[in-house]
């Protein structure tokens, strides 16, 4: 039987590095996202792999789009063995009297509500089809651990997520559903570009930070995709190695 996978934010980085692993093990995937294009290209760019993946348009803020996409999934493949809620959104840096309430209700709409309405939707579908039960990994950071200076938007509702992933563990054993979260800290992508360039520390200084390659985000990732349901990664931290983030620094 097909294993039928579904990602969201797939149309880049983290998403699209993961996604593409997956079909490179053989696996049937669903890439969702705001921008179908984006979408499109990264199935395109995984060569002989493409026939065995889908591009749908997805704002996992918006409740009925995050709805049309399950749908969709039902209709297409009958069932879901693996849900990475990895969509996500950075506000740009702000003390809170500066951020405002547009950008703070964005990261929530995006980074937290979006997680719970695709985490819901796929508890709906996994716990109803057979055989039962099903994997969900919850994209957290490093900010679900330990804030940036101006980042807290980002830094309440990846703690959020912590808090999701850990009641939904617990809900999901009735039902055979495995629930982990990984937490990823400085992985090169566009997002974290200006690290290397530099970017503001708990001591106000501006320091460039090291990065890790794709490469360990996506073997740490597929450790856990891989895992029988009988076994789960409740929480995983994935880190540049020098990262200044265990002690002082």
């Amino acid at each position: 039987m097909d294993r039928i996978a579904l990602v969201t934010g797939a149309g880049s980085g983290i998403g699209q590095a993961c996604a593409g692993a997956l079909l490179a093990e053989g696996w049937q995937v669903v890439y969702a996202g705001r921008r179908l294009d984006r979408l499109q290209a990264a199935i395109a760019a995984t060569g002989e792999h493409a026939a065995r993946a889908s591009a749908v348009a997805c704002d996992v803020a918006d409740e009925a789009s995050v709805a049309a996409l399950f749908d969709t999934v039902r209709s297409r493949h009958g069932r879901l063995d693996l849900l990475f809620n990895n969509a996500g959104a950075f506000p740009p840096a702000a003390t809170p009297d500066e951020l405002g309430g547009a950008a703070w209700r964005q990261a929530v709409d995006v980074n937290l509500n979006g997680a719970f309405y695709c985490l819901a939707a796929a508890f709906a579908l996994m716990r109803s089809q057979q055989p039962m039960g099903g994997r969900i990994i919850n994209n957290g950071s490093i900010s679900a651990h330990a804030p940036r200076p101006g980042s807290i938007a980002y830094t309440a509702t990846k703690h959020a997520i912590t808090g999701l992933t850990r009641a939904a563990a617990l809900d999901g054993r009735a039902f055979d559903i495995a629930v982990g979260q990984i937490d990823i800290g400085n992985v090169e992508t566009d997002m974290t570009e200006r690290m290397a360039r530099g970017v503001t520390q708990a001591d106000g200084s501006l320091r460039a930070e090291p990065r890790m390659a794709m490469d360990g985000v996506v073997e740490t990732f597929l450790a856990m995709a891989r895992l029988p349901l009988s076994a789960n990664v409740l929480f995983t931290t994935v880190m540049a190695t020098k990262m200044p983030f265990v002690g002082r620094g």
